[in-house]
């Protein structure tokens, strides 16, 4: 089973529909934030790019663990309907490729979506705060190279919470079961307190931390734990793909 393989399952599953959608859903938040209550934000000597991450991507970020969540529910959803699973169980082929390319998949997608997030943020630093906070063509530079790592840190810290789902999809054959488990963690992730450092490395609750206005230390303890969570997480299926076919 290949990369190629996985992207024409999921024509008929809404899969790519769904995450276009949800990118313009959470790209949509910013710019109706700002549309309505700029007259909160606008003010002299800020930074635009914290002052929108600070008022938005909370919500932003949930829709993107719902959307994660969703996408590898679908993604084993297609393996398990009719048996399909089982059977191909009976050929050569290894289970473990096939969870890479299923993460491989979310990963593109996910790429997409912060992709659609970053040119929402770039209007709005453009449309309400082009002229009055930035200034000049160096102003914008760095306007759009402080999106870009600060989208980039969002992303990578989405990954260990895509393997998870991935991960938990996997084992349940009923992908209801999988999705309530998903969501039941999502709503344990927003009850816990942000301030929290070690709370605040759940899979979960790491989507909801912003590279604006974090101190350089704690960013560096988040992208180790980030890479430790995913390495993690993948001996973790490793092992259970290889348990369950000593027990099958």
């Amino acid at each position: 089973m290949n990369f190629r393989s996985e992207c024409r399952k999921i024509k008929r599953t809404g899969f790519l529909p769904a995450f276009i959608a949800g990118g313009f859903l959470a790209g949509a938040v910013p710019v109706l934030n700002m549309l309505f209550r700029s007259a909160n934000y606008i003010k002299p000597d800020v930074n635009p790019v914290e002052v929108l991450f600070m008022a938005n991507w909370q919500t932003m970020a949930l829709l993107n663990i719902l959307l994660v969540l969703e996408g590898a529910c679908i993604l084993y959803h297609t393996e398990y309907t009719d048996n399909a699973m089982q059977r191909m169980r009976t050929l050569p082929f290894n289970e473990s490729g096939l969870f890479i390319n299923k993460f491989l998949l979310v990963l593109m997608m996910c790429t997409i979506l912060v992709a659609i997030e970053a040119a929402a943020i770039g209007f709005c630093c453009e449309h309400w705060f082009g002229g009055t906070v930035i200034h000049g063509a160096a102003g914008y530079m760095h306007i759009c190279i402080e999106i870009l790592e600060s989208l980039g840190y969002s992303l990578l810290l989405v990954l260990p919470a895509a393997l998870l789902s991935l991960f938990i999809a996997s084992i349940c054959k009923n992908m209801w079961v999988s999705l309530g488990i998903g969501v039941l963690c999502i709503f344990t992730a927003t009850m816990l307190p942000a301030d929290n450092f070690v709370l605040s490395l759940f899979p979960f609750a790491m989507p909801f931390q912003i590279l604006a206005g974090t101190a350089p230390d704690t960013v560096y303890n988040f992208i180790t734990a980030c890479i430790a969570e995913i390495i993690i997480i993948l001996l973790a299926e490793m092992l259970f793909l290889k348990a369950r076919r000593s027990f099958e």
